[in-house]
Order: C-alpha cells, then structure tokens, then sequence
C-alpha cells in the first residue's frame, strides 16, 4: 500500500486547517531544523564511534599479549 496523490492532498488540507496558512512556513522550519539536527547528530555519533572502536580494537587482549611479549623479548 502506498500513499496516493488524494491522501496527499487530504493531509495537506487538514494541516493548513490546523496550522492557518499563517504558522505554516514557521512549523515547517521548525521540522527542517529538527531534521537537520536529527542528521548532525548521527554524523556526531558516527564520528566519535570510530576513534573508540580504534582504541578498543588497541587494547583487545590479543595485541596486549603480543606487546608483552615484545617486552620481554627485548628484557
């Protein structure tokens, strides 16, 4: 089931009612900040989640054992 051009215009009808034709460019630039907000966000997210994956993946317990044995080979 999709959304047809008749349920289209019938939201746009009821929100102009809701809204007046006078709150509607305002609320609508109160949804594009929202979403654009929502988008900076996820970026944010994504870029802090790839640093911590890095030091995690340094400090997997694997790459400890190598490192002391590292260690004590050069002892």
């Amino acid at each position: 089931m999709s959304i047809g051009i008749w349920q289209v215009v019938l939201i746009l009808v009821i929100v102009l009612i809701l809204f007046g034709a006078g709150k509607l460019p305002k609320v609508m630039g109160d949804v594009a900040s929202g979403v654009k907000n929502f988008k900076k966000g996820m970026k944010d997210d994504d870029d802090e989640q790839t640093p911590r994956a890095l030091s995690e993946e340094a400090t997997s317990p694997d790459i400890k054992m190598d490192r002391a044995k590292d260690e004590a080979a050069k002892s």
